[in-house]
C-alpha cells in the first residue's frame, strides 16, 4: 500500500477515509474473525492498534493516492485503563474531522469464552491469578463501559466462524450507500439459551406448538405446512398486528436517534417452527418499509 506523503498535505485540510471502525471486546469473543471479515470486503484492518495511534493513520490514510483507501478498520486491545481516555481523545480527533466512526464490539457468553480457551491452552490475558474464569469476569468489567458504547454488539457464542464473518459482512458491507438503519432478525430456541446481543427480545412460546402436530414434528418452519399451521391461529394475527404496529414506530425514533443496527430476536421453545414462521413474517414487513434486512435461523438445525 502506498503512503507517499504530500508535503502539502496537512492533518487540518485532509478529511481522511470515508469510514473507520473499531474492532473491541473480550478475548476469544471474534475480534480476529471480525478482523478478517472486514478485510475480505476492503477494509484496510490493523490489528493490536494503540487507540494514539489512530489519529496519525487516518492522516496517513487520507495523504494516499486519492481513492486508495476509504475504509480503515482498527483492532484495539483496551484493557489497561489508560487506553480508554486514549481511544477517546482519537475518536474526539476523527470527530472534528467529520469522520464516520463505528465501534464493533465482540463478546460471548463464560461458558463459550471458557471453553475456547481451554481448548487453546492459552492463558487470558486479563487473569491475574492464572484462572481463567477470573480473566473473564475481570475483562467484562473493565469493558463494561466501551460496550455500552458500541454501534453494534456481536455474541458468538452459538454461531460458527462461518456466520460470525457473514454477519459482520452484512452489517458493513457498502454501509455508506444503504438505509442508516440495518435490521437483523434472528429466531431462536428458549432451550438452546437465549441471543446476548438482542436489542429486542419477543416470545412466542404462547401460540400453538406444530411439534405437537405429529405430521408437523418433523417439518420446518420454512415448510408451507408449518407455515400455515402458524399463520392460520388467529393469535397470530392479532400477534402479528401489535408487533407491525411496534415496529413501524419503534424504527423511525431508532433512526432519528442515530442507531444504525438493530437486533431483533423471535424465540419459541426449540427454535424449530413457530420462531422462524414469526421471524420471517417480521423481516418480511421490515424490508416493505424500506430498511435493509437479513434473517438467521439460528437453532433451525
Amino acid at each position: 500500500m502506498s503512503m507517499t506523503q504530500d508535503p502539502e498535505v496537512t492533518p487540518n485540510d485532509t478529511r481522511g477515509p470515508d469510514e473507520v471502525v473499531v474492532i473491541s471486546g473480550l478475548s476469544g469473543a471474534g475480534r480476529s474473525t471480525a478482523a478478517d471479515a472486514l478485510e475480505d470486503i476492503g477494509y484496510f484492518v490493523i490489528d493490536n492498534m494503540p487507540p494514539t495511534l489512530i489519529p496519525r493513520v487516518v492522516d496517513l490514510a487520507a495523504e494516499s493516492e486519492p481513492g486508495h483507501v476509504q475504509r480503515v478498520a482498527f483492532g484495539c486491545d483496551v484493557r489497561e485503563g489508560a487506553f480508554f481516555s486514549e481511544l477517546d481523545d482519537a475518536l474526539h480527533k476523527l470527530a472534528e474531522r467529520d469522520i464516520a466512526v463505528r465501534m464493533l464490539f465482540c463478546e460471548a457468553s463464560d461458558e463459550v469464552l471458557l471453553r475456547r480457551f481451554e481448548e487453546s491452552r492459552r492463558p487470558h490475558p486479563a487473569a491475574l491469578t492464572g484462572r481463567v474464569l477470573d480473566g473473564i469476569h475481570r475483562e467484562r468489567k473493565l469493558l463494561a463501559g466501551l460496550r455500552e458504547r458500541a454501534d453494534l454488539i456481536l455474541d458468538s457464542s452459538y454461531t460458527n466462524v462461518h456466520e460470525f464473518r457473514a454477519r459482520v459482512k452484512d452489517y458493513f458491507s457498502g454501509s455508506v450507500d444503504l438505509h442508516p438503519l440495518r435490521v437483523s432478525v434472528l429466531s431462536f430456541g428458549f432451550k438452546h439459551g437465549t441471543p446476548r446481543d438482542a436489542d429486542l427480545l419477543f416470545d412466542v412460546r404462547f401460540l400453538p406448538n406444530p411439534h405437537w402436530v405429529e405430521e408437523l414434528r418433523e417439518l420446518p418452519g420454512t415448510s408451507h405446512e408449518v407455515r400455515e399451521f402458524v399463520l392460520a391461529r388467529p393469535e397470530t394475527s392479532e400477534f402479528l398486528e401489535h408487533l407491525f404496529a411496534l415496529v413501524d414506530f419503534l424504527l423511525p425514533h431508532f433512526v432519528a436517534e442515530g442507531k444504525s443496527y438493530l437486533s431483533v430476536a423471535v424465540g419459541c421453545t426449540g427454535g424449530r417452527h413457530r420462531s422462524v414462521v414469526l421471524s420471517d413474517e417480521l423481516a418480511r414487513h421490515v424490508e416493505e418499509l424500506g430498511y435493509r434486512v437479513n434473517v438467521t435461523h439460528r437453532d433451525l438445525a
